[in-house]
């Protein structure tokens, strides 16, 4: 049985809040990435680069979570948790990657610490 979340960010956007590593907010010309919390680790992985593998190559820093434990509630802009195997990236790392505008959002990669 898995939970059902009924819950949706607040009309306007996405609301999102500072970076967890270095409590900025970032660029969306920036490479950035958030990582869901298994892979963020503890942010053993924060103001670190990864490699992303996936229609091309690009390397990000990590500079975020996308938490995989809670949702719902203000401190995640009432979004519902993220998935255990997510990279959130910014438009910069999907234009990268050579992917099409109307193709953003999911997309099956590969990741690596560079």
């Amino acid at each position: 049985m898995y939970p059902l979340y009924r819950c949706s960010p607040l009309k306007g956007g996405d609301g999102g809040g500072p970076s967890e590593c270095d409590n900025q907010y970032h660029s969306d010309d920036t490479p950035v990435v958030a990582l869901s919390t298994g892979w963020f680790d503890n942010m053993s992985r924060c103001l670190r680069n990864i490699t992303i593998y996936g229609n091309g190559s690009v390397e990000a820093v990590v500079v975020d979570e996308c938490d995989s434990t809670m949702g719902c509630h203000e401190e995640h802009n009432h979004q519902p948790p993220c998935d255990n195997d997510i990279v959130n990236a910014s438009r910069i790392v999907w234009e990268a990657l050579g992917v099409p505008k109307d193709s953003w959002g999911w997309l099956d990669i590969t990741w690596s610490d560079a």
